[in-house]
């Protein structure tokens, strides 16, 4: 809600005893009617940490990663040719994404056995983020090269994005902010306690 107008005195008119009053939201630091919730922990991908300075293997976080251990690279479960982890900076509580191991680019770069078995890995994620955190719908999609909205262009990822009904709230549409109530590691244990054996 604006403040009270600001007077401003005219130049103009020095002998005028009647101010020129300005209204405040034309002002700078006039409060704009948001509240304001601090992410600090979202400037780190607004600044590109831990982003690729090149599309090599070397760089990629994707192939980084399951050289950790699950803790340490967030990964929810692993397979015979690609893996599971969440996402670092998640567009809601449990977003996890589909990884090959090999370090390709494009979904149709994957062997038909990478693609049987990421569409399979893709399916228990649903079903296992449905059992553990009651899921009532999915996001699931690839952003494929730098045009096409890639964060990571060079490395192959499907984002799985469990959705609740009520979850886009006023938070998301009018202060254009996501509330996530977990952190990360404990979302990890959860899915990861969740994943079924072999």
């Amino acid at each position: 809600m604006p403040g009270p107008p600001a007077v401003v005195p005219d130049a103009g008119a020095a002998e005028s005893a009647a101010p020129v009053v300005e209204p405040a939201w034309r002002l700078a630091g006039a409060r704009d009617g948001f509240d304001r919730l601090w992410t600090p922990y979202r400037m780190a991908y607004i600044q590109g940490a831990d982003r690729p300075s090149d599309g090599s293997e070397q760089e990629c976080p994707f192939c980084r990663a399951p050289k950790l251990t699950d803790e340490e690279g967030l990964i929810v479960a692993r397979g015979g040719l690609g893996y599971v982890v969440m996402n670092l900076y998640p567009y809601n509580t449990g977003h996890v994404m589909v990884v090959p191991y090999r370090h390709v680019s494009l979904y149709p770069d994957l062997s038909p056995e990478e693609t049987a078995e990421f569409s399979a890995t893709t399916q228990t994620a649903m079903r296992v983020i449905q059992e553990v955190a009651g899921a009532q719908g999915f996001n699931i999609g690839m952003n494929q090269g730098v045009a096409g909205g890639a964060g990571i262009a060079a490395h192959l990822h499907q984002h799985v994005v469990p959705r609740w009904g009520g979850d886009a709230n006023f938070l998301p549409i009018v202060g254009r902010t996501k509330a996530l109530p977990e952190l990360l590691g404990d979302t990890r244990r959860r899915l990861a306690a969740g994943w079924p054996a072999g």
